[in-house]
C-alpha cells in the first residue's frame, strides 16, 4: 500500500527529530515545522507524529500538511489527505485546486471546482486565482461570469489570472481592456500583460509598457528579450540585454538563451563569446537548456570546435542537447560527424524526436547520401512512430534534388499528405535551376499558383532559370506573370558585426544612421573596381 492511508493501518515509524522536543507540540508550533519542511522524510516524520497524537484532522495543520506535499511534488498524497478531510471548506478546494493548476492538470482542477459548487461553497478570490492558472480560454468565461457574480472579478490577483488567460488565448482585445481597467497595476499584471503582447507579435505594444515600468523584474527583462529574438528583431534583443547589464540586473539561464539565440540569428560570433565568458565569470550555471543554446549558436556562426567542447562539457544531456549538436554539424556540412554522433546517441538508448530526424536527414542532403537518408525517414514512422511534418519533407526534397532526382523529389511533394509550403517550393526550383531543368521548373510553379501560393522567391528562381538557359521569352513571361499577380521582389537583406555591434543593411534601405558614408564608400569602392578592370583590360 503506497498512499498515506498507511499511517492509519499500520504503526507509524519512529519520529526521532519530533520526539526530541517533547510529547506534545501544539498545531501552531506543528504548522511552522511543516512550513520549514525540505524534504518528503521531514513531512511523512511530522505526519506520523499528527498520527500518533491524533492531531491528523487538526484543520490548520491539515491544511498546511496537504499544501506542502504537494509542494514537495507527492500531489497523490495530496489528494489522499484531502480525500480523509471531513466537510472540507473553501481553503481546502482552493489549495487542492492550486495544486493541480500548478500542474497544468486543468481537468481535475475544474472537477474539485464542480464538486465545491455542487456543494454549495461559495469560491473566494483565491479559489478563482487558482482555478485561472493555466486554464484554457472556454472555461475560464464561464468562471470570468461566476466571479462577477461573486464580486471577485476586481480582485487584483484575479484580474491579473484573467489577463493571463485571455492574453496566452490571443484574445488580445479583452486581455488588454481588463488590464486597462485595473486601479492599481502590479509588477506581476504588468509583465503578464507584456508577455501577452510579446508571444503574439505586438513587440511594440510589449516595449510601451516594458519602458513605463517603474520597477523591473528579471522576468520582464526576459519577456521583453525573448520577444524581440521570437520575432526575428535580434539586434534590439542584444541591445536590451546591455542595457539590462549596465542597470545591474544579473541575468540568468533564461536569458542567456535568448541572448545566445540572437547571437546566432546574427553570425554574432565575437558578441556569443563575451556573454559565454561573462557566463562563467558570473558563475551561471550552464544547464542544458543554456548548454543546448551556446551549442547551437556556436554552430550557426559556424564555429563547431567551440560548439563540441561546450557539448562535451555538459555532463547530462537531454535530447534537446543532442539534436543541437546534429543540427550544427548539417548546417556546417561536417556529415559524417553528424552520422556518428546520431549513432552514439542511439547507442546511450536516448530516444530521438522529430528534431533529431531533421538533423539527420539535412546530414544526408549535404552528403548525397539517397540511401541513408530514405532508411532514416522509413524509420521515422516505422519504428519511432513519428509522423514526418513539412521539416522532414523539405529535408528529403532537398536531399533528391542535390543528386539530380528531380522528378523523384516532385513526386514527394504531390504525394504528401499535408500542404507543401513556399519552402520546398524554392528548394524544388533551386535544384532545377543547378541543373538546368526549365521545364520542370515552370511545371513547379504552376503547381504552386494553382494552390494560391504565388512567392516572389518562387517567380525569381524561375526567372533566372531562363535566364542561365537564354530563355529571354521564359524571363519576360515572368515579369508578366508578377505584375499581373501583384507579386513584388522581397527586398535583399545582408548584416555585418563590427566591435561587437551588428548593422543590418536592406536593398534601398535609407534608415542607418550612416547611410551617408556608407553610400559613399559604396561609390568609391565601385569606382576603384571600374578603374581596376579598364586597366586590366588596357593591359
Amino acid at each position: 500500500m503506497s498512499s498515506l492511508a498507511t499511517f492509519h493501518s499500520t504503526p507509524p515509524p519512529p519520529l526521532a527529530s519530533v520526539n526530541r522536543l517533547r510529547n506534545y507540540l501544539p498545531p501552531d508550533r506543528l504548522a511552522t515545522l511543516i512550513d520549514n519542511s525540505k524534504t518528503i522524510k521531514q513531512l511523512l516524520q511530522i505526519h506520523a507524529y499528527l498520527v500518533r497524537n491524533s492531531l491528523d484532522d487538526h484543520p490548520v495543520v491539515n491544511l498546511k500538511l496537504q499544501r506542502s506535499y504537494s509542494l514537495l511534488g507527492r500531489l497523490d498524497y495530496s489528494v489522499t489527505l484531502f480525500d480523509r478531510t471531513d466537510n472540507p471548506d473553501v481553503f481546502f478546494y482552493s489549495s487542492i485546486i492550486l495544486a493541480h493548476s500548478n500542474r497544468n492538470l486543468q481537468s481535475q482542477a475544474l472537477r474539485f471546482y464542480a464538486e465545491m459548487m455542487s456543494k454549495s461553497i461559495e469560491p473566494n478570490a483565491f479559489t478563482f486565482s487558482a482555478i485561472l492558472k493555466n486554464c484554457a480560454v472556454s472555461p475560464a468565461k464561464g468562471l470570468h461570469g461566476q466571479a462577477i457574480k461573486m464580486g471577485c472579478d476586481l480582485n487584483s490577483y484575479v484580474r491579473t489570472a484573467l489577463v493571463d488567460v485571455y492574453a496566452r488565448g490571443g484574445d488580445l482585445v479583452l486581455a488588454r481592456k481588463l488590464f486597462d481597467t485595473m486601479s492599481e497595476k502590479s509588477l506581476v499584471s504588468l509583465t503578464t500583460m507584456m508577455t501577452g503582447l510579446a508571444k503574439h507579435g505586438d513587440v511594440e505594444g510589449a516595449r510601451i509598457l516594458f519602458d513605463g515600468m517603474g520597477e523591473r523584474d528579471i522576468v520582464c527583462w526576459n519577456v521583453i528579450i525573448d520577444g524581440y529574438v521570437q520575432h526575428g528583431r535580434p539586434n534590439e534583443a542584444l541591445f536590451l540585454f546591455r542595457q539590462m547589464l549596465s542597470d545591474n540586473v544579473c541575468p540568468d539561464g533564461v536569458t542567456l538563451v535568448a541572448v545566445f539565440s540572437a547571437c546566432g540569428q546574427l553570425g554574432a560570433l565575437e558578441s556569443g563569446r563575451w556573454v559565454h565568458a561573462y557566463m562563467k565569470n558570473k558563475r551561471i550555471r550552464m544547464n542544458v537548456h543554456v548548454g543546448a543554446a551556446l551549442v547551437d549558436m556556436y554552430s550557426k556562426c559556424g564555429s563547431l570546435e567551440d560548439a563540441r567542447l561546450v557539448f562535451d562539457e555538459i555532463k547530462s544531456k537531454d535530447v534537446v542537447v543532442w539534436n543541437a549538436m546534429i543540427s550544427g554539424y548539417a548546417m556546417n556540412g561536417l556529415s559524417i560527424e553528424g552520422l556518428q554522433l546520431f549513432s552514439d546517441m542511439c547507442r546511450l538508448n536516448v530516444p530521438p524526436t522529430e528534431i533529431t530526424f531533421i538533423g539527420i536527414l539535412s546530414v544526408c542532403a549535404h552528403a548525397g547520401l539517397v540511401h541513408e537518408g530514405s532508411r532514416f525517414f522509413r524509420l521515422m514512422r516505422g519504428e519511432y512512430g513519428i509522423e514526418p511534418r513539412i521539416e522532414h519533407y523539405g529535408c528529403m526534397v532537398n536531399l533528391l534534388g542535390r543528386v539530380g532526382q528531380l522528378t523523384e523529389a516532385f513526386q514527394l511533394v504531390k504525394a504528401m499528405d499535408i500542404d507543401p509550403d513556399l519552402i520546398i517550393c524554392r528548394t524544388l526550383l533551386d535544384a532545377c535551376r543547378f541543373h538546368g531543368n526549365d521545364d520542370l521548373g515552370e511545371e513547379i510553379v504552376k503547381f504552386y499558383t494553382d494552390q494560391k501560393l504565388e512567392s516572389s522567391g518562387a517567380c525569381v528562381l524561375l526567372s533566372n532559370i531562363y535566364a542561365a538557359a537564354h530563355n529571354w521569352n521564359g524571363v519576360q513571361r515572368v515579369r508578366t506573370m508578377m505584375k499581373a499577380t501583384g507579386i513584388q521582389k522581397e527586398p535583399g537583406c545582408s548584416s555585418i558585426e563590427v566591435n561587437n555591434t551588428v548593422h543590418e543593411f536592406i536593398a534601398g534601405d535609407i534608415r542607418h544612421l550612416d547611410r551617408k558614408d556608407v553610400y559613399l564608400m559604396l561609390e568609391k569602392l565601385s569606382r576603384c573596381l571600374k578603374d581596376y578592370g579598364n586597366s586590366l583590360q588596357q593591359t
